[in-house]
């Protein structure tokens, strides 16, 4: 069991029982899109992201997008971290066939892929300190061509393909994401891998 300083939020209870075999933190459910209707669960979410940081954990789905979306539309910044999951083709367990888009949400994922995506996206995890690095930042993204060329958005599609991030990121959202998880140098490096593959 690993112990986590934030408390973090999931679409649903099989999401909520998953991570809690994983984790010791408070974790609270939007109970999908029930969230946009309930204004006393958001300002609970709002309180909790004050008093002790919120880590967003939603699906990888164009829903699960939607609901990360709103909680972000609610609930300032810098209370917040956003932890990804990949894309993954599957159905969990429970359920008799697969959901629209065909991916494994938060629930269907293994302790291994959790833990890395909490760990990417900043969890506070027992006895460790958040090392402080500098954001990549708008000007580095055009600089790198994912943002304003010609194929930008191209090459943000084939990034994300290889980074296994979702691929319903806008250039923001990416750029989000990528903070979270790269320094600017990885993130440059990986960027000539993709231009050279052959070095």
């Amino acid at each position: 069991m690993v112990k986590i300083q934030e408390a973090i939020v999931v679409e649903g209870r099989y999401d909520k029982n998953t991570l809690s075999q994983i984790v010791d933190a408070p974790i609270l459910e939007t109970a999908g899109f029930g969230i946009f209707r309930d204004r006393e669960k958001m300002n609970l979410l709002r309180k909790v992201a004050e008093k002790r940081g919120l880590i967003v954990f939603t699906d990888s789905d164009g829903a699960g997008f939607v609901i990360r979306n709103h909680i972000k539309s609610a609930i300032p910044g810098k209370y917040l971290k956003h932890a990804y999951i990949p894309d993954i083709p599957g159905k969990e367990r429970r359920k008799a066939a697969p959901g629209k888009e065909g991916k494994l949400g938060v629930e269907g994922m293994s302790r291994e892929i959790i833990l890395e995506a909490l760990q990417r996206a900043g969890a506070t995890m027992e006895g460790e300190a958040s090392p402080v690095k500098r954001d990549i930042t708008k000007q580095d993204f055009m600089a790198l061509g994912l943002s304003g060329g010609a194929n930008a958005s191209e090459k943000r599609r084939e990034l994300a393909k290889k980074l296994g991030l979702p691929e319903h990121m806008n250039a923001n959202a990416m750029l989000e994401a990528l903070n979270l998880l790269y320094t600017l140098d990885e993130l440059t490096a990986m960027i000539e891998t993709m231009e050279n593959p052959n070095g």
